[in-house]
């Protein structure tokens, strides 16, 4: 068996006689600087592997110059589970809740609520695209939202375990090489029912050649150069600066009177940055100043 080599990538492939595009994406290295900053229970470290490996797909399928973030709004035991994705190829990550989720279930975790995908570009307006969720999975919920909201059949299968966080992802491409509506659709049936054999433990331990041979190996598919991706927070004393201004002077005041100085911690990856009362005092001025 061949296995994957230990680094973070998404390779594309196409069929070359169908009007389908796919996409596999493998994050370790990425996926353990995520997890890792925080004491996460083993359900939430998976769920949020998959969030991981979910916003890198999204990324490939969805052009954009910027950052892409998936999240849930739920009333489950998670108050928040979110990945984020850049067009540079960074990703984070992040889960909260009030108390140890006890469960392993998707909708248990993530309650009624609705999957929202953000893309904040560079050079488009942000744009939000909102779905149920339903079907008990990420990747269900995934599978709804091309549907509805891009018009682009879908099918999504995500892997983690203690190492390494995948994806594999099939769509449906508007018409090209085949032009017969119903030629299309019996394409796309027919490649959607070879990769439902895909196993898990499959995607996790067979290299993407030889997986594809697994499921494919009848057809003319074409695989892409790997793109890579990594970890990397995008905190800065600057935006935590910013974010402390927001807080208000009257709750800043105590602070620095009650400790001494301000210490703020980025939520994704625990730096902290700390501000002395100096500091604290002319930030507080230069506020006043933008505000007058």
């Amino acid at each position: 068996m061949s296995k994957p080599a230990q680094i973070d990538t998404c390779q594309r492939f196409l069929f070359n006689e169908s009007d389908v595009r796919g996409e596999i994406v493998r994050l370790n290295k990425s996926y353990l600087d995520t997890v890792s900053n925080h004491a996460y229970p083993e359900a939430v470290r998976h769920l949020l592997g998959e969030f991981l490996a979910a916003s890198v797909l999204l990324g490939s399928a969805i052009k954009y110059e910027g950052r892409l973030v998936l999240q849930v709004r739920g009333d489950g035991e998670l108050s928040l589970i979110m990945s984020e994705c850049t067009s540079e190829g960074a990703i984070r990550g992040i889960a909260r809740f009030d108390a140890p989720p006890r469960s392993s279930e998707f909708t248990t975790l993530t309650g009624d609520g609705v999957l929202v995908i953000t893309v904040d570009s560079r050079k488009r307006e942000p744009y939000q695209g909102i779905v149920s969720l339903e079907g008990g999975s990420l990747s269900a919920a995934l599978q709804t939202y091309f549907d509805q909201s891009e018009q682009l059949p879908s099918w999504f299968l995500f892997a983690v375990d203690g190492e390494q966080a995948c994806g594999f992802m099939l769509q449906q491409l508007p018409g090209s090489s085949q032009r017969d509506d119903e030629a299309r659709d019996d394409a796309w049936q027919h490649l959607v029912m070879l990769a439902q054999t895909l196993t898990t433990s499959e995607l996790l331990q067979l290299d993407n050649e030889a997986l594809l041979h697994r499921l494919y190996h009848q057809e003319q598919v074409e695989l892409f150069e790997p793109r890579t991706f990594h970890y990397q927070c995008s905190c800065s004393r600057e935006r935590t600066a910013r974010a402390l201004i927001s807080i208000g002077k009257e709750e800043v005041d105590s602070i620095v009177a009650e400790h001494g100085a301000v210490n703020i911690a980025c939520e994704f990856c625990g730096t902290e940055y700390q501000f002395d009362a100096a500091e604290v005092s002319m930030l507080m001025q230069e506020r006043g100043n933008v505000l007058h």
